[in-house]
C-alpha cells in the first residue's frame, strides 16, 4: 500500500518527490522516456495523468498538454497499456490522475479493476468530493487501491478530518486556491495551513500547486512528507524538450 510505502521511504530520506506527467505528450514514446528519465533521477513516486478536455483544477501549461494529447487521439486504453508498461519496469509507485468523468464513462468498478490489473496504486480526482463518491471509494478500498483526497487553505478543520477518514495512501494538500502553474508564497502563511493539516490526519502529506525549484523543496523538507512538481516539468518539455527532465529533476535533490 501506499501509505506503507511512504513512511517506510521517509526514513531513509527528508521529503520524497511526486512527479506529474499527462500520457501521450508530447507522444507516448516521449512519455516513456520522461518516466524513464524521472526515475533515473530519483523520483519516488509518479502521477500518470489521463487527459480530459475540461481538465478544471489545472492551468495552462497543464491544460495545453492535455489538449494536445487529446488532439493526437489518446485513449484511456493507451493510457491503460502503457501504465502497465512503467509498472512492470519500473520499481516505484504510480497513480492515475483524472477527471472524475472518464472514470464515470469507463464504469467505476472496472477502471478499479483496470486498474490492479496494470499494476497502478491509487487515484488523485480533483472534482469528486467524498459525499458523492461512494461508489468510487468502495470500489478503490475494495482492491487495496488509495483514493487520494484533496485539501486546500480554505478547507475547515472539521472538513479535512472527514475527507482524511474518506481517503487513503496520503492526503494531497493544494499550497493554496487556484489551478496548477501559478505562483505560490512559501512562508509562515503555508507553515500555518500545513500545521492544520497535520492536525487533521495522521496520513502522510503530500504538497503541490506552486513547487517548482529547490528552493521550494527545501522549504518544505519537514513540513510535508512529499514535495508534488507538475507544471514546472511539463514546461521545460514544452520549452527545451524531453533531454531536459533528468538534470532538472537531479537538481531538486540535496
Amino acid at each position: 500500500m501506499i501509505e506503507a510505502y511512504i513512511k517506510n521511504r521517509i526514513k531513509e530520506k527528508k521529503i520524497l518527490l511526486m512527479t506529474h506527467i499527462v500520457l501521450g505528450y508530447p507522444n507516448f514514446e516521449d512519455s516513456f522516456k520522461i518516466v524513464e528519465a524521472m526515475v533515473r533521477a530519483g523520483v519516488d513516486l509518479m502521477e500518470l495523468q489521463i487527459p480530459f478536455s475540461e481538465p478544471i483544477a489545472d492551468g495552462s501549461v497543464i491544460l495545453r498538454a492535455n489538449q494536445k494529447s487529446l488532439a493526437a487521439g489518446t485513449t484511456v486504453q493507451e493510457c491503460l497499456d502503457f501504465a502497465e508498461k512503467v509498472t512492470s519496469q519500473f520499481d516505484i509507485p504510480f497513480l492515475f490522475m483524472s477527471y472524475y468523468n472518464i472514470l464515470f464513462k469507463y464504469n467505476v468498478e472496472r477502471f478499479a479493476d483496470a486498474m490492479l490489473s496494470v499494476g497502478i496504486k491509487g487515484t488523485i480526482v480533483p472534482d469528486i468530493p467524498p459525499e458523492e463518491g461512494r461508489e468510487y471509494i468502495s470500489a478503490m478500498k475494495d482492491r487495496q487501491l488509495a483514493p487520494v483526497f484533496i485539501f486546500s487553505p480554505s478547507t475547515p478543520e472539521k472538513r479535512m478530518k472527514y475527507i482524511a477518514d474518506a481517503g487513503s495512501g496520503f492526503i494531497y494538500c493544494v499550497a493554496r486556491k487556484g489551478v496548477t502553474g501559478d505562483s505560490t508564497d512559501f512562508s509562515k502563511t503555508l507553515d500555518d495551513y500545513l500545521l492544520k493539516c497535520r492536525s487533521a490526519t495522521d496520513l502522510p502529506l503530500a504538497l503541490g500547486f506552486g513547487v517548482k525549484d529547490k528552493d521550494d523543496i527545501d522549504f518544505l523538507r519537514g513540513r510535508v512528507d512529499i514535495a508534488v512538481i507538475g507544471t514546472q516539468t511539463i514546461r521545460l518539455v514544452e520549452n527545451k524538450g524531453v533531454d531536459a527532465v533528468g538534470d532538472f529533476i537531479v537538481g531538486l535533490r540535496p
